[in-house]
């Protein structure tokens, strides 16, 4: 999935694979593969792996055996197959992990981490793996506004959303910060709204439609996005693992197997 700036894919001639969006361009990472399409090798490298647990799709704890699972969980370990690497997978929380990653205290973040400017400036991003929308999450039987034009025009709707996150950011934008209730975890956001603690949750698609299919008589998503933006794995600058985790992402992707995985843990759940 190489991306110029308005989500377009280039020429199939293109040498240019993208990092990271700076202003309108795409950044190059790392050139083309060899004629011999030889993958890059890692040595059988252990990689940490931030992840949240709380996210899911993309990472949680199974119930049942007490394990992480998740599109992060099987897209690391098909990535980490492909360059020979391992994966080590260490819980934190959200609110810190970006910090976290800042600082080298964890080799990469996997968590449907939106690349923007303002968190290039700290960290290096992968290519995007996923193109995510932002939604706005209601009760079922909301009635006093149907589109999202109606429901911003409610200034004094009581807004969930998790902390730290671009979703926090566009929900400040629309409703005010005096209107914004952050949640250290999303589960805790659709909570707060099934017991009407607030009115509308700000949510990436693929987390909302994951609770529409657990608690479809309780809420709703409205059909309109708020914003549409890139996902993609966390690196500290200037990391050596850019590089090769983006020639497995695009080789992932050149072959379906992005695409398996989103049918598996997007459209199955």
């Amino acid at each position: 999935i190489a991306f110029d700036a308005n989500g377009d894919r280039p020429p199939e001639s293109t040498n240019v694979i993208i990092n990271q969006v700076q202003g309108d361009e795409w950044v190059q990472v790392f050139p083309p593969k060899t004629a011999s399409g030889a993958m890059p090798d890692l040595g059988g490298k252990e990689i940490t792996v931030a992840v949240e647990n709380a996210y899911p799709p993309f990472n949680a704890i199974d119930t049942a055996t007490g394990k992480g699972v998740g599109w992060d969980y099987d897209a690391l370990a098909e990535i980490c197959k492909r360059i020979n690497c391992k994966p080590v997978f260490k819980e934190i929380a959200w609110d810190g992990m970006l910090a976290a990653i800042s600082q080298n205290q964890f080799d990469m973040a996997a968590d449907g981490v939106t690349i923007t400017d303002e968190r290039a400036k700290t960290v290096d991003f992968s290519i995007p793996y996923q193109t995510v929308s932002q939604v706005v999450m209601t009760r079922a039987d909301e009635t006093r506004f149907k589109t999202l034009a109606e429901a911003k025009a409610m200034k004094d709707l009581k807004v969930g959303t998790q902390k730290g996150t671009t979703n926090y950011d566009e929900a400040v934008k629309a409703w005010g910060e005096a209107n914004v209730i952050g949640f250290d975890q999303f589960p805790e956001a659709v909570n707060a709204l099934i017991t009407q603690q607030v009115d509308i949750v700000v949510a990436d698609n693929s987390f909302a439609k994951q609770y529409l299919t657990e608690n479809a008589d309780k809420i709703k998503i409205m059909e309109e996005p708020l914003l549409t933006q890139y996902l993609g794995f966390v690196f500290p600058k200037g990391s050596s693992l850019v590089a090769p985790v983006n020639a497995a992402i695009q080789a992932m992707t050149d072959d379906g197997t992005i695409a398996a995985l989103e049918k598996k843990w997007f459209e199955n759940q």
